[in-house]
């Protein structure tokens, strides 16, 4: 049967702007486009243990049969919560699908009519979707600019505010100043949000994130944590207060009309934060969390050396970012540096604003300098 007439013409259009999304295969390029950051999902050691820390409890269990609200709230879920409360120093912690459910499940539900969210302009898709079914107003505040933000919340002068950011922004790699951030909000009374899921295992000793390596943890309403990036599991938790887990679990329907996440997803969330906590006894950052931030340093040194720094933007995280304007171009240059066998990736509008397309490099801890040196070299042959 063939589409109606709307929805063909959408994907003519999207062709004709070079924008066409196509699922791609798995391919043995290395690796600049993953959000594996520390190679957790691959790792071997945290495989095996998944499997013995659920043979071990006799949880011989493939599905978890329902929502956690009807036949799927198994014991594990309360074990992993409590960890990554005390790992995260949090009151609570809910435990949803994905970083996506997570976003749309929070922003849908708590926001009420007649509140107001404040969201930087680049905020997450996730976010956006769960503004989308919220009931609340919503304006956009110019992208990490604090004076902004601060000029908005002083003209609004309402008894409800949401502030929402990222601690890194997943298709620029920078942050905002988080600090100044959270003193703004407090002058201005508003409740303020900070989806964590690109700093969590990069940023702060044992990888607890950039909120807590500010020491910022109880200033915050909620924060979002995923476990599919730097984790290499799959699903997401909103940290926050004992009566926001309760309200979510009442109130977020992604949460709750929906199957709960298996043993063996919860077991790989518990053994890969295990990695992160056991074997670093002396509260130091893990070895592969070491070798990324020496491999981010490396590749920034590198730009320099290659006169490349001024077309990419500044970052300190895992996620560095060249602007190349054009949906053809940049996709025509990704393609030529992918048969040189580097998997680098294009992002391009509306994925990101027209005339900043770019290139994504996302670094890792088993990338090496040889492979970063000669990419960056391989690049500068196409832009310089």
């Amino acid at each position: 049967m063939e589409l109606p007439k709307k929805l063909q013409q959408k994907l003519e259009t999207r062709k004709e702007a070079h924008a066409l999304r196509k699922l791609g295969a798995v391919s043995n390029l290395v690796d600049f486009s993953s959000n594996d950051y520390l190679g957790f999902s691959k790792n071997k050691t945290i495989f095996n243990n998944a499997h013995d820390f659920l043979t071990g409890h006799n949880m011989k269990q493939n599905g978890a049969t329902g929502s956690r609200l009807l036949s799927g709230n198994h014991p594990l879920f309360h074990t992993i919560e409590t960890i990554l409360s005390e790992f995260h120093q949090s009151e609570s912690a809910l435990i949803f699908n994905s970083g996506y459910d997570a976003n749309v499940g929070f922003f849908s539900s708590v926001p009420q009519r007649g509140d107001v969210i404040l969201y930087d302009e680049y905020i997450h898709a996730s976010i956006r979707d769960g503004i989308q079914l919220s009931n609340a107003k919503a304006y956009k505040f110019k992208h990490n600019d604090l004076g902004s933000l601060d000029e908005m919340l002083k003209r609004i002068q309402h008894d409800t505010i949401y502030v929402v950011t990222e601690s890194v922004f997943s298709m620029d790699g920078d942050s905002p100043d988080l600090a100044k951030l959270s003193q703004v909000c407090k002058e201005n009374k508003a409740y303020l949000i900070i989806d964590e899921a690109h700093a969590v295992g990069v940023f702060g000793k044992r990888g607890i994130g950039l909120v807590q390596e500010l020491g910022l943890e109880n200033d915050i309403f909620a924060r979002l944590v995923t476990f599919g990036k730097a984790m290499g599991c799959h699903g997401a938790a909103i940290l926050g207060s004992d009566n926001l887990k309760q309200y979510l679990v009442n109130f977020a329907r992604s949460f709750i009309y929906t199957t709960a996440l298996s043993p063996h997803s919860l077991a790989t969330v518990h053994v890969a934060y295990n990695e992160l906590v056991i074997s670093n006894s002396n509260k130091e950052s893990h070895p592969a969390i070491k070798k990324l931030h020496s491999n981010i340093a490396f590749f920034k040194a590198e730009l320099v050396k290659n006169k490349l720094n001024h077309i990419f933007i500044e970052s300190d995280s895992a996620i560095q970012c060249c602007i190349i304007s054009g949906n053809e171009t940049v996709k025509s240059i990704a393609k030529s540096i992918q048969e040189h066998g580097f998997d680098v990736k294009p992002i391009v509008s509306p994925t990101v604003p027209q005339g900043q397309e770019r290139l994504r490099f996302c670094l890792h801890a088993f990338n090496s300098k040889e492979e970063i040196t000669e990419v960056l070299k391989l690049l500068a042959t196409f832009v310089l």
